[in-house]
């Protein structure tokens, strides 16, 4: 897999308006946003485009509007919140391709950095509408990318331009293909990768790619229960997804024919209902009538162990329902040998990011992730297309 993108400095961006593709879909609470770890990401590459006499004018989605304008989803919190980051304001547009928005940017002073809108109110960014490309690419003399949280989707804003402009991946995009070229090119052994959250469907296609490069795997979270039942134990009102339990089966099978270890929970933290203040006890098996929330202790000192030892270390999904004090110890265990691990330490997906974040451990990781979903399918083995069309062809 070829992760060996052109950088800004293959670009010329003296005098240019530069559209750059970034990941600015935060959590907002009404019109605050509650995480602004996206938009700060983006800033050194916002300042490089500036320092190399360019002028970013910005694309990006924020949830899932379906191709209609919702004035919920509006980036104007963003809009405010990047020129608080950036010490200057930041001129934010009412829409993101059309004449009256080429002619804003064409008037617009060059200091200025430029915001268009949600690029998913228009109907054709999810079905790679041509026409809708070549209209964000009129807003630019060059392209840059610097959303890895979008760039395993092939979108008329992600991947369009690249197809039109001169193009290159910014600095965040770079960072991130080069943390994850170091996991799947000979990663220092051993390679531990610990996976936690909810659905197992969503996991097995990334362990059944790593199972040859790692020494072992640990599975933690409501995906476990599904392994226990396939390994024929008893697990409650555990979280089980039955139709995956051959796909488990058959995952456990391959993982004993290679020699790699995957390691599950032997005790758990358990609870009558899935709420917060619901009382939590301690078993190594789980009862009729409970359901695991959570890792138990000597299950903690296990995995904890297993990372300690580890020289490579990626971490996807929490050990259990963290957000809730009660069921948090197994997270921040793990988060804690993570960050107490002398070797490479990767963290991706939102939850895990969050834990980390929660726990007070985020300046002792090597490197988080800012997208999720995108880290999921590079480690699938799957090409991203945001970065494919950026890929350099043979001259």
């Amino acid at each position: 897999m070829r992760l060996d993108v052109p950088g800004l400095e293959t670009l010329d961006l003296k005098e240019k308006r530069v559209l750059c593709r970034v990941d600015f879909n935060v959590p907002l609470d009404g019109t605050r946003i509650t995480d602004d770890t996206r938009i700060r990401a983006a800033l050194p590459t916002l300042k490089a485009i500036r320092e190399r006499g360019g002028a970013p004018v910005l694309l990006s989605h924020l949830g899932r509007p379906k191709g209609e304008v919702k004035e919920a989803l509006r980036l104007d919190p963003i809009g405010r919140r990047l020129g608080e980051l950036l010490g200057q304001p930041v001129m934010k547009l009412h829409a993101s391709v059309g004449a009256e928005v080429e002619e804003a940017v064409r008037r617009a002073p060059h200091s200025t950095t430029i915001l268009l809108e949600n690029v998913r109110f228009n109907p054709g960014e999810t079905k790679v509408d041509p026409e809708l490309a070549a209209g964000y690419a009129r807003l630019g003399s060059v392209f840059v990318n610097d959303a890895f949280g979008a760039a395993h989707r092939d979108h008329a804003s992600v991947c369009g331009p690249a197809r039109i402009l001169p193009s290159a991946a910014g600095l965040l995009l770079k960072r991130e293909l080069d943390a994850f070229q170091r996991i799947l090119d000979k990663p220092e052994k051993p390679f531990v990768a610990v996976l936690g959250g909810a659905k197992v469907s969503d996991k097995l296609p990334l362990i059944r790619n790593l199972l040859e490069r790692v020494d072992a795997v640990i599975v933690g979270g409501g995906m476990a229960y599904t392994f226990l039942v396939a390994r024929g134990e008893e697990v409650g009102s555990s979280l089980v997804d039955r139709e995956q339990l051959d796909a488990v089966c058959a995952t456990l099978n391959l993982a004993a024919g290679l020699g790699t270890d995957i390691l599950l929970p032997e005790d758990h933290v358990v609870a009558p209902r899935f709420a917060a203040d619901a009382p939590a006890e301690v078993v190594a098996r789980i009862p009729a009538g409970q359901m695991a929330l959570d890792i138990g202790p000597k299950t903690q000192v296990r995995f904890a162990a297993c990372i300690a030892g580890a020289r490579t270390v990626f971490w996807n999904g929490p050990m259990g329902v963290f957000e809730w004090e009660p069921f948090r110890a197994g997270t921040a265990a793990v988060g804690r040998a993570v960050a107490e691990t002398r070797g490479f330490t990767v963290v991706g997906g939102g939850d895990s990011v969050a834990a980390i974040g929660l726990l007070g451990l985020s300046d002792r990781i090597g490197h988080i992730s800012t997208g999720g979903g995108a880290s999921l399918e590079l480690l699938e083995g799957k090409e991203l297309p945001g970065v494919a069309v950026l890929v350099r062809k043979p001259g």
